[in-house]
């Protein structure tokens, strides 16, 4: 699914027009964004949780030329599906 598709579920689902309903997209994802980067975790009971993962540093090898090269420290994004999302993707029911 698309942003633009989710914008157009939630304006259909809530009576709201499409520019409302794509601010109403942007300020949920931008709120996820920046808890992230202010270093909290974010919880949707039922949904999930995103949280920021560090990884250090490692030695990695370049595809193209075959040398080592050191991979510097990293902060990823993580996402981990919540019961109730899990459950529905692998038996399809609806709630």
């Amino acid at each position: 699914m698309k942003k633009s598709e989710l914008v157009k579920i939630l304006a259909e689902k809530s009576g709201l027009n499409s520019k409302l309903a794509a601010r109403v997209v942007d300020t949920f994802f931008g709120s996820i964004k920046e808890a992230l980067k202010n270093g909290d975790r974010v919880e949707i009971r039922g949904f999930g949780s995103f949280e920021i993962r560090e990884y250090g540093s490692y030695v990695g090898i370049n595809p193209k030329t075959r040398k080592k090269i050191q991979v510097p420290p990293k902060k990823l994004p993580f996402f981990k599906a919540g019961k109730e999302l899990r459950e529905r993707v692998d038996k399809g029911k609806e709630k």
